[in-house]
């Protein structure tokens, strides 16, 4: 029987992936975003579900989590990324108390908040053997400003998810990625020499791909990975090495 899945901000690059791997494996799939267009174009190429909704606002998260069906088998809290890169970068003043504050809220909202209130609102829908996989990031080890700290946070609170989940038979898990290209994720203010910079930080000197996202999150979604919990699994090629 396919499994539902739950995959947030699965309109394109690394949600879009993740979309398509658990698709072609013959799940169920579900994608969330805020843009409808963008949302209804994504689900109609890929053969999924799509429902507009913004992680960050608890009703339209319960609305999500009634509708969804009996059972949510994997959820995928891949919705975020660096809102700095939405702001105008000439209007960023870091001296600006205001826009200061505002600024560290938007990157918790989006990386944080939208995982806890995600997952909060569909926990009662995971049957024993389910995943909760949540997309992090090595800015988290990098001191990448208010976008690392959400996704340390991330990383911490996915401790007491697992903890919480973990007698029900659910595995709740981080994924930390490196440089993935082929994704909006810094806008246009990648340059080339960044670019090269990234790529040569990797020990395959490559940089990551989506699909590389995809495959692991499909791993510790498979019984293959019941017995892998509380962890943050680093996809970097080796940008950041652990022991």
């Amino acid at each position: 029987m396919a499994r539902t899945v739950l995959v947030t901000g699965g309109s394109n690059g690394i949600g879009r992936a993740i979309a398509a791997r658990f698709a072609a494996a013959g799940e169920r799939v579900v994608i969330t975003g805020r843009d409808p267009d963008k949302l209804k174009a994504a689900a109609a190429e890929l053969g999924v579900d799509g429902v507009v909704c913004d992680g960050t606002v608890p009703a339209q998260l319960s609305a999500l989590a009634r509708d969804l069906g009996p059972a949510v088998h994997v959820l995928v809290n891949n919705a975020g990324g660096n809102t700095d890169f939405e702001v105008d970068a000439t209007q960023q003043r870091a001296d600006d108390l205001e826009v200061l504050a505002a600024g560290w809220r938007a990157n918790l909202d989006a990386n944080l908040m939208t995982a806890v209130l995600t997952t909060q609102a569909v926990a009662d829908l995971m049957p024993p053997g389910g995943s909760v996989i949540s997309i992090g990031s090595i800015g988290a080890e990098r001191g990448a400003g208010s976008y690392g700290a959400a996704k340390a946070a991330l990383a911490a609170w996915n401790l007491g998810v697992s903890a919480e989940l973990g007698p029900r038979g659910v595995t709740a898990n981080v994924i930390s990625a490196g440089y993935i290209e082929g994704t909006d994720f810094f806008r246009d203010r990648l340059t080339s020499a960044r670019r090269e910079s990234l790529v040569a930080a990797t020990h395959d000197r490559r940089p990551g791909r989506p699909q590389d996202i995809a495959e692991t999150v499909l791993f510790l979604a498979s019984p293959g990975a019941r017995h892998i919990t509380g962890q943050t699994i680093h996809v970097n090629g080796g940008a950041f090495a652990t022991r």
